[in-house]
């Protein structure tokens, strides 16, 4: 058998997005496993975003497993990983992940990080390999979006002209950076432009940008339909942090709303105690629970003080 890692090209997706499906599926023990994700779509909307760090396993012509690099700035993730059923158990994984990190050297990330099972040891000291250490807990939360969308404050990226949005982008990414240096979501919030995915909603004050998040909306996202999921989101720092964060999370319902959907979805790493907190009193529930592995292993943007929605499947 001839084993050989490339790159995952542009008529592949499909196939791509069945083998997530297919793998995942499996692993958590769905009757059909193809029905893992429902009509969420992860693996094309982030191969258009950089088709040079999507990686494809080749078996003797046959697409096996696939992988995806992401970069925000100085930070860089995977996924989704996936390996087909019947070829677990054979390095493919590993063959996978090692351009990732060739990739991440190139790009120079401070800090690297993936999402993965918090129950499957198997998973843990595969990543181990490479250097990743598990961290918090990250939560996947949900609640019914109950609000009617109207006489919200703030406003969304594609409300922007032009310069607006080069302003924007610059504020968001200043934002970011002081929450860790060279954080920053550039690529995510132009992406979801691009691709109309969704939006990404903006929360301003009288010292500029106070939170955004950036939010991918119903079917052919990874949302899925019915489903506003914030892929993203922070918050300034400082001493009004807490109740900016809440009127994020409320534009964010409210944004859904406009967009007739029905719920609210989002990851929160339970280092962020206190954003955790205020989920928790807004209704949201835990739907899938995982853990956070960081390369080289320190908190990086985990950290108490800091209010932050991501989810780094």
């Amino acid at each position: 058998m001839n084993l050989s890692i490339r790159l995952l090209q542009q008529q592949e997706l499909a196939k791509a997005e069945d083998l997530f499906r297919l793998a995942f599926g499996t692993f958590v023990g769905l009757p059909e496993p193809r029905d893992f994700g429902g009509d969420a779509n992860y693996v094309q909307p982030r191969w258009k975003l950089d088709p040079t760090a999507a990686f494809a396993a080749d078996l003797d012509g046959t697409l096996v497993g696939c992988n995806i690099a992401c970069r925000w700035g100085s930070v860089g993730t995977f996924g989704p990983l996936s390996v087909h059923p019947d070829h677990w158990n054979q390095g493919i994984a590993q063959g996978l992940i090692e351009p990732v990190m060739d990739l991440f050297d190139q790009w120079e990330i401070r800090q690297a990080g993936l999402f993965t099972f918090a129950n499957s040891p198997k998973h843990h000291a595969l990543y181990a390999k490479f250097g990743f250490y598990p961290r918090f807990l990250t939560f996947i939360m949900a609640k019914p979006i109950q609000m009617d969308g109207s006489d919200m404050p703030g406003t969304t990226y594609s409300q922007l002209t032009p310069q607006q949005r080069l302003d924007c982008l610059q504020a968001c990414a200043a934002l970011t950076d002081a929450l860790y240096p060279g954080l920053d979501l550039s690529r995510e919030i132009e992406a979801v432009q691009a691709q109309a995915l969704g939006d990404t909603v903006l929360l301003w004050d009288g010292a500029g940008l106070a939170a955004f998040a950036v939010c991918h909306c119903g079917a052919g996202s990874e949302a899925g339909r019915g489903v506003c999921y914030i892929k993203f989101g922070a918050v300034r720092s400082g001493p009004r942090a807490a109740e900016q964060f809440e009127t994020l999370l409320a534009l964010c319902e409210g944004h859904g709303a406009s967009r007739k959907l029905t719920r609210l979805l989002a990851g929160v790493n339970t280092s962020h105690e206190a954003a955790h907190a205020c989920m928790v009193a807004r209704g949201f529930r835990t739907e899938m629970p995982g853990v956070v592995m960081h390369r080289p292993n320190d908190p990086g943007y985990n950290r108490p003080d800091v209010f932050i929605l991501d989810d780094w499947r």
